[in-house]
């Protein structure tokens, strides 16, 4: 059976060939033609830009997958009833691998060319409808950059096995070591530390726990302004770049429990394929679980709703974690 090292360079390969045809197919094409809405899934809103990564996907595997380790391959678009594997007209039920991606996460700070986006992507042992994320052995994130970047970073991982950080010139496709390393602060003060809040829906409640958050974790004494900055990088993955790089200190997505307590429609949240390259955060020494405990598991598939917080370091998570949680069942008890 291949082992999670080959599975990792296979995942760097992939998102290698994913940014070149991204790349390539976005040169010709105005904002007004990214941003065009292709369809409406149970899983997320379909833009253009999406588009372009789609065939490269089914491309890559039909040629560089090893044709003795069969695949199913999870995404947005693919429907239950008609599993994608490779080789091409393989049953799901002799599939040895399950891959779950996302292939443009961050699509709408991309395709308005404001941020980078990533593609995503993690490999965990056939379970059927059993596999889940905590099943993960490789993972890898590519970054797909904005038009005036020259440089795109590529961080993979296998379980136990740590991190590889590589960044590529997209100019003449150079790639070079990378190092990155996450804050090592003990505070939150001066530093970034955020909770999701990107579509007025829930951001009330969202706000009203990040403010009692930061009143207990900080000296604030309401009689000048509170110096913890927000940031939200409008990308599963770039948030997950952000801590790795030792920009931010303490992240969360809590959507899905807001919307649950407001009673609100939690389709357009964190997903599976959204959050497919955590692994590499563990493999960082990066604190990622559930923002009431454990490790945010869920199936392998593109609808089941994420939420997440990630810490930066043991000090960092020692002293929200609890001051958190406890927030987190006063506001949506």
């Amino acid at each position: 059976m291949i082992a999670p090292e080959d599975i990792r360079q296979l995942l760097c390969a992939l998102g290698d060939h994913i940014q070149s045809r991204f790349l390539s197919g976005r040169a010709s094409r105005s904002i007004e033609d990214l941003s065009g809405i292709a369809a409406e899934t149970a899983a997320d809103t379909i833009y253009q830009i999406d588009r372009l990564s789609e065939d490269a996907i089914s491309e890559w595997f039909s040629a560089h997958w090893p044709h003795d380790e069969p695949v199913q391959v999870v995404m947005e678009g693919i429907e239950d009833d008609h599993p994608l594997c490779f080789p091409a007209g393989t049953d799901v039920s002799a599939t040895r691998w399950k891959c779950i991606i996302d292939p443009i996460d961050g699509t709408r700070g991309i395709m308005h060319d404001k941020r980078s986006a990533w593609t995503l992507a993690g490999v965990a042992p056939q379970r059927g409808d059993d596999t889940r994320l905590s099943g993960i052995i490789a993972a890898a994130m590519t970054e797909l950059p904005v038009t005036k970047q020259w440089r795109a970073d590529q961080i993979s991982a296998t379980r136990g096995g740590g991190c590889v950080f590589t960044s590529r010139n997209v100019l003449d496709g150079s790639t070079a070591p990378l190092f990155l390393q996450a804050s090592q602060a003990t505070q939150f003060e001066h530093g970034f530390s955020w909770l999701a809040k990107y579509l007025p829906e829930g951001r009330t409640l969202t706000a009203q726990i990040e403010e009692a958050l930061w009143e207990e974790l900080t000296d604030y004494k309401g009689t000048a302004p509170l110096q913890v900055f927000d940031d939200q990088y409008i990308s599963t993955g770039g948030a997950f770049y952000e801590m790795l790089s030792g920009h931010d200190r303490f992240g969360g997505d809590i959507r899905p429990l807001v919307f649950a307590r407001l009673g609100l429609d939690a389709a357009l949240v964190c997903h599976p394929y959204d959050v497919s390259a955590a692994l590499v955060l563990s493999e960082a020494g990066i604190i990622y679980e559930h923002p009431l405990g454990g490790f945010p598991d869920a199936p392998l598939n593109t609808t089941h709703p994420m939420a997440w917080v990630i810490y930066a370091n043991p000090t960092i998570a020692a002293k929200a974690r609890p001051v958190l949680q406890k927030l987190l069942n006063q506001f949506l008890a």
